[in-house]
């Protein structure tokens, strides 16, 4: 390998994955093998946003993730009726263990890139124009989305960005 080219991220192959930051990445739902990665790369935190039905879910995430030593939560978000309640709770997550390398997933990584651009836009203070860009990488939010996107804009008092 030449010195000069950067090492390749590991948790490139997890579906959808989405560094944002060293201490902040998201993806789609890691397999078995996968996880063990997360926690060699050493993320200390898994949230999950999928539920336990999902497609592809593992069995018994929570037990795995804690037998590698990391910390498992999940709050399970129903794909067709996403809430305000579900994304405080990701904020409070966020909130919570900020500043500790934390790995955030679903299914395919849609949940999450809406609740990851709420929470840039209303926590983290990121332009909306900005923080779009990363959403809009992964998936284009459908009409609930869009939905629950307008509605927490509001309710945290802020609103849509006119294009």
């Amino acid at each position: 390998m030449n010195a000069s080219q950067p090492l390749a991220d590991p948790l490139e192959d997890i579906l959808n994955y989405l560094p944002l930051a060293q201490h902040l990445a998201t993806a789609g739902q890691p397999t078995e093998t996968q996880l063990r990665a997360v926690q060699q790369a050493g993320y200390e935190v898994v949230i999950n946003l999928a539920t336990p039905t999902s497609t592809n879910a593992l069995p018994d995430e929570a037990g795995l993730v804690a037998a590698l030593g990391m910390l498992y939560v999940p709050i399970p978000v129903l794909w067709g009726k996403p809430t305000l309640d579900d994304l405080q709770a990701f904020f409070g997550a966020l909130d919570t263990y900020a500043g500790r390398k934390v790995f955030v997933h679903c299914v395919l990584n849609w949940r999450v890139s809406t609740f990851m651009y709420l929470y840039r836009i209303i926590r983290l203070g990121v332009p909306q124009e900005t923080a779009v860009w990363d959403m809009l990488s992964i998936w284009e939010p459908d009409e609930i989305w869009s939905q629950l996107i307008a509605d927490a804009l509001e309710f945290y008092g802020l609103g849509i960005v006119k294009e």
